[in-house]
């Protein structure tokens, strides 16, 4: 079963889809996953990455909530409004949506965030508690400290190839600390990523690793979105497995 599904944090609507599975739903409720998208991304993710791993879930017993943080994709918000903190805020009032509904089990509500949702992910796990957290190439503040150009922030808006980010998500990216949240959170997690991502490059998988103190699956081969049919396989697989109990 897919369904649309919608929220809201503070004033505005937040968009998504739910994945549920078929047959017989155990007593307690189906086991779920909220899924979180990349910098700039949708819950669609690139070659419909995203999707799919939803309907490889559901087929494997595991429901899940694609969603699009405010300023992205078709939900409500300005992306130059975009900041780390607001999409923390936006997995909360996602992990009360999915605990709230009773086809669904409460305590068994787990976590995956993709490149800078991966951050997110590792921001938000301590406040939502989170039954398993998987990180797919997950991003570091790093990655975004060359816009702030000279250390100075733009006054207003910065335009990244058409995306208006704002003058606060720049400021504080600097005061991120994703490793140490990660590593006060202490619960069972997984990273993945690719072995030739030049985005998110490999070192970040295995700092967010050691952080966890979990393991690290490299996909032989794939760049940061997991660009070929052999890479998606092992990483929905891989990524199954592991939210499945294995």
């Amino acid at each position: 079963m897919e369904q649309f599904a919608q929220f809201k944090v503070g004033a505005q609507r937040v968009y998504g889809m739910l994945h549920v599975p078929e047959g017989e739903r155990p007593a307690s409720g189906w086991p779920s996953a909220v899924i979180l998208h990349g910098f700039t991304g949708n819950r669609g993710g690139d070659h419909r990455l995203l999707p799919l791993l939803s309907r490889f879930l559901a087929a494997r017993g595991v429901a899940s909530l694609r969603f699009d943080f405010r300023g992205s994709g078709e939900s409500e918000g300005e992306f130059s409004e975009m900041t780390v903190a607001r999409e923390v805020e936006d997995v909360e009032a996602a992990f009360d949506y999915v605990r709230g509904l009773p086809m669904l089990d409460p305590e068994r509500v787990m976590l995956l965030g993709f490149s800078m949702g991966g951050l997110v992910a590792a921001l938000a796990a301590e406040r939502v508690r989170p039954h398993r957290l998987a990180l797919w190439a997950p991003a570091l503040p790093e990655l975004w400290l060359p816009l702030l150009r000279g250390g100075y922030a733009p006054p207003v808006i910065l335009d990244y190839g058409g995306w208006p980010v704002g003058r606060e998500f720049l400021l504080e990216m600097p005061r991120l600390r994703p490793l140490e949240a990660a590593a006060r959170w202490g619960g069972v997690a997984r990273v993945f990523h690719g072995d030739a991502d030049q985005v998110c490059p490999p070192a970040f998988g295995v700092r967010y690793a050691q952080a966890l103190g979990c393991d690290a699956i490299a996909i032989p081969g794939a760049g940061h979105t997991f660009d070929s049919l052999d890479a998606v396989e092992m990483l929905y697989r891989e990524t199954a497995r592991f939210l499945t109990g294995g």
